[in-house]
């Protein structure tokens, strides 16, 4: 008997749930896939991009340098400051010593004057006359006058000294004097009393609207010594002469 071989075609049943499971379940693989290549692209990417431990501590470093810097710039200005406020004090410091011996070299040719320093011997002189508002009263004046003498040498002087001021009153030049000025009618003048000089002292008045422009003053000495001066009102008015003197009885 022949051998039966088996048939060539087989005839199977088809089963279209399985169909569909097996699709799923390649459908599922082939996204499981694309998803592990995403994240390893990703770690990939993030290795790349991240800062290396020597990338961290340059940067360190460069902020470190950049405080450095900035305390530095701070320090500086500070110290510029400080040498202004110093370079400041110094300038004020050195205006007041020229202040100063500019008053000394002012009591340097008074004194050298009144000591005859240059041989000359003078007798009863009005040196000098400085004029100052009252406070609150623009009609009102102190006047401080300084008198000399060195032609007798520690003898006493004793006078009055008398004054007038010229000056514009309205359109008319007038002249005031005694009790145009405030001071008393029986008044023979300003009494002084020195061996070698004297500030005397005294106040006046002047009516409103009177521009004064000159001081005259008149010295008479008990003995016959007699002085005479004028001076601008403007003069007598600056405050860039030191003119203070100590007195001497």
């Amino acid at each position: 008997m022949a051998p039966r071989h088996p048939p060539r075609f087989v005839v199977r049943t088809h089963d279209a749930a399985r169909d569909r499971r097996t699709k799923v379940l390649w459908g599922a693989g082939w996204l499981a896939s694309l998803a592990l290549v995403a994240g390893l692209a990703w770690a990939w990417s993030g290795a790349d991009t991240a800062p290396s431990a020597p990338g961290r501590t340059g940067a360190r470093a460069l902020r470190a340098e950049n405080d450095d810097l900035r305390q530095q710039v701070a320090n500086l200005q500070r110290a510029d400051q400080v040498a202004d406020i110093a370079t400041k004090e110094l300038k004020k410091n050195l205006a007041e010593r020229d202040e100063e011996i500019s008053g000394l070299r002012t009591d340097l040719a008074f004194y050298s004057r009144l000591v005859g320093g240059t041989g000359q011997r003078d007798g009863l002189k009005i040196q000098g006359a400085r004029v100052t508002a009252v406070p609150g009263m623009p009609s009102a004046w102190n006047l401080v006058v300084t008198l000399t003498q060195n032609a007798r040498r520690g003898d006493l002087v004793k006078g009055n000294l008398s004054m007038a001021v010229e000056g514009i009153q309205g359109s008319k030049v007038a002249t005031l004097q005694g009790a145009a000025l405030g001071q008393s009618a029986a008044s023979t003048g300003i009494p002084f009393s020195f061996k070698y000089f004297q500030q005397v002292q005294a106040s006046f008045t002047v009516p409103a609207g009177f521009k004064p422009t000159r001081l005259r003053f008149s010295a008479g000495a008990d003995g016959g010594d007699t002085a005479t001066s004028a001076i601008a009102w403007a003069d007598a008015t600056r405050t860039d002469e030191v003119t203070d003197v100590q007195q001497q009885p």
